[in-house]
């Protein structure tokens, strides 16, 4: 994969994380975190898989 491939990649998958991290605030602020517990931590889930995912692009790019 070219650098410029997992450029592109980071970059959409940063636009994930700030669009999760958006909706887990909204989730918090509305108490919706309680309510709607598994939906909640499904967001965490997205996050977390997309944290993991671009950490691992960046290294690829690096390694490269």
């Amino acid at each position: 994969m070219k650098d410029s491939d997992h450029q592109n990649i980071i970059n959409k998958l940063q636009i994930l994380i700030d669009d999760t991290q958006k909706m887990l605030s909204r989730f918090e602020k509305e108490g919706m975190d309680y309510e709607m517990a598994d939906d909640y931590n499904k967001l965490l889930g997205i996050l977390d898989d997309a944290i993991k995912q671009q950490r691992a692009h960046t290294k690829g790019m690096l390694s490269s």
